[in-house]
């Protein structure tokens, strides 16, 4: 089988010092992620490589694992060529010597003798999967298996500042992912199946040789964020969400979403809402630039929802008192948006506080913003999504009426005329600059 490794080698080789010089000594594990069965040994999901080892080694094969020696300032990679028992059931494979070469590694040892090579201070990161901590805990000490916060921080110090190869990397994902919603969004009408729909994206990823970047979220019940059933039949009147992204060969993704009408045009009713969606995204790309913190573009976008809100007569009463107390997440319950890049939500195994937020500000435990994944400054370099959305839940509205929450904001009688609205929610990929951000993936009009 072919390894695609979609970088020089002295592009892995300068990533390995750059983090051999942020670290204070020590040596880095990053183990790959291990074949996973669906329900027997030789049933395998789709195998995706952990994303840190891509980003310092390329290799999207398990049973491997890099060692990265900050005193040293050496780099080791511990894996096996295939048996010939599996080159009969899966093919030939390179040999990992003339891989490792290709990811300037020249020191390669067994996977059996990674422990051997491990002394007291070994780094690693979080783990995500169990077999990631069934391993660690074989590799490591009791004392040593816990994960590294100065790891995770000199990681993300590189990975969140986008390059410019890995930024052609994602404008290819982001192009596609677009390209993917008009196929999509081509073939939405009345009397057709959600999966129908699905099956529409997934021969899309298939012809262009590429994978979703997430299981793609295709409803008529937008009001449900993350709503992954396709069972229904789509009707004339219906709000159709479209949330769904491209993962290309080297990993980078793309995130995209799309609302349409299913009938081809909203109704007055749709229409006011998608404006105000609509208006909050352009306010929100307006606002975004590097040294602005994104939880205030997201508390700017709120409201702008408020203001918008007042004007229809779903809400009333100080807009600004209203985003205080968290009366807009009746409508906007989750956040602005996320960083992106070799995960479509970009290291969030690390910890959302490392990722999103800072040693001065903290995460917000208030219902909706605590959904916010992204709250500290952006700087130039960064790669998000800009996703803003409005949603009439039914059981939250009945939830907040009954206890009689935010009555000073919310006109309950007025919402429960629209309650079965829906969702909508827009939503594209941009890079952080100086002076703004840059929409990726070419200019994509909303349906």
């Amino acid at each position: 089988m072919a390894i695609h490794i979609p970088f020089s080698a002295q592009t892995y080789i300068d990533r390995r010092n750059t983090l051999i010089s942020n670290m204070s000594g020590g040596q880095v594990l990053l183990i790959a992620n291990d074949e996973s069965s669906i329900n027997f040994a030789d049933n395998l999901n789709p195998y995706r490589q952990d994303s840190t080892l891509l980003y310092y080694g390329a290799l999207s094969i398990p049973d491997i694992a890099i060692l990265i020696d900050a005193d040293e300032g050496t780099s080791k990679l511990f894996a096996d060529d295939v048996s010939m028992d599996m080159v009969v059931w899966t093919g030939p494979q390179e040999s990992i010597k003339n891989l490792a070469a290709k990811i300037g590694i020249t020191d390669v040892y067994p996977y059996a003798d990674l422990k051997n090579h491990l002394r007291s201070q070994v780094h690693h990161l979080p783990p995500y999967r169990a077999s990631q901590e069934l391993r660690l805990r074989a590799l490591l000490d009791k004392d040593q298996s816990s994960h590294s916060v100065e790891l995770i921080k000199a990681v993300n110090s590189q990975r969140s500042i986008k390059t410019d190869e890995e930024i052609s990397e994602i404008q290819k994902a982001v192009t596609l992912s677009k390209a993917m919603h008009a196929e999509v969004i081509k073939h939405i009408r009345p009397d057709i199946y959600e999966y129908e729909l699905v099956a529409i994206a997934s021969k899309f990823a298939h012809d262009h040789n590429v994978r979703w970047s997430f299981p793609p979220i295709l409803t008529k019940n937008g009001q449900t964020l993350h709503n992954h059933y396709h069972g229904h039949k789509i009707e004339a009147g219906d709000i159709v969400l479209v949330d769904g992204g491209i993962e290309v060969a080297s990993g980078y993704c793309g995130d995209i979403t799309r609302t349409s009408a299913a009938s081809g045009t909203f109704t007055a009713e749709q229409q006011e809402i998608y404006d105000l969606v609509h208006l909050m995204y352009k306010e929100a790309v307006r606002e975004s630039k590097a040294g602005k913190r994104y939880l205030d573009v997201h508390l700017h976008t709120a409201k702008v929802l408020v203001e918008g809100l007042k004007d229809i007569g779903l809400m009333k009463g100080d807009t600004e008192s209203a985003v205080k107390e968290g009366a807009h997440a009746m409508f906007f319950p989750h956040g602005l948006g996320h960083v992106m890049g070799l995960d479509v939500h970009d290291m969030e195994n690390f910890g959302e506080q490392y990722i999103g937020y800072s040693e001065t500000l903290q995460k917000s435990t208030q219902f909706g913003l605590k959904s916010l994944r992204l709250g500290k400054e952006l700087e130039t370099g960064n790669v998000i999504t800009i996703e803003p959305g409005i949603y009439f839940i039914p059981e939250l509205i009945e939830k907040f009426e009954s206890q009689g929450k935010f009555k000073e904001f919310i006109n309950y009688e007025m919402l429960n005329k629209k309650r079965n609205l829906g969702g909508i929610r827009i939503e594209d990929d941009f890079l952080v600059t100086e002076n703004g951000v840059e929409m990726l993936g070419g200019d994509s009009p909303m349906p």
